[in-house]
């Protein structure tokens, strides 16, 4: 299990803070964008939301019930492929990695799976970035910024990888 301390890892929780990708302020404008893309992930509520409102279904969503502290609860989730992983705030767990890796195997049979995620899914797009290929677009939100869409590369896997490397291992 890996943590992020609030004071050992503050450049880490500041870097976490700047978008890893593009960062649209209107879905609305990423939406070519999204549906060019062959993979798609999404983490987090609101992102996944969004997707749905647009008829855009990701092939893995990472969801916790909550957006920005509120819990919400999702109508038509448009799959019954969902799978559960632990993972507290501030945490990346071993189930976690484990349900993404699960996840993403699962999916190469071209259906959509959703990770209902107790606890907080925040920090699942590094494990994300260093599990699914190439070919893979991640979404997520930044709070009250935008939509950040990054494409997974040699960079964002070097990027994730750093960040990761400066977590605590329990």
């Amino acid at each position: 299990m890996l943590r992020l301390d609030s004071e050992l890892n503050n450049d880490i929780i500041l870097e976490l803070k700047k978008p890893l990708g593009k960062l649209y302020p209107n879905f609305e404008d990423a939406i070519d964008e999204i549906k060019s893309s062959k993979f798609l992930i999404s983490v987090g509520d609101a992102t996944f939301s969004n997707l749905i409102e647009h008829e855009l279904y990701p092939n893995l969503a990472i969801i916790d019930n909550v957006i920005q502290r509120k819990n919400h609860n999702h109508d038509v989730i448009h799959t019954e492929n969902i799978l559960k992983a632990n993972n507290p705030a501030g945490y990346i767990t071993d189930d976690l990695w484990e349900t993404i890796g699960k996840a993403l195997r699962l999916c190469d049979n071209g259906e959509c799976y959703v990770i209902d995620v107790a606890g907080e899914e925040d920090l699942a797009v590094l494990p994300c970035i260093l599990m699914a290929s190439e070919d893979t677009t991640i979404l997520y939100g930044q709070p009250n910024e935008g939509l950040v869409i990054l494409n997974v590369s040699d960079n964002t896997i070097k990027k994730a990888q750093t960040l990761i490397d400066a977590f605590i291992e329990e």
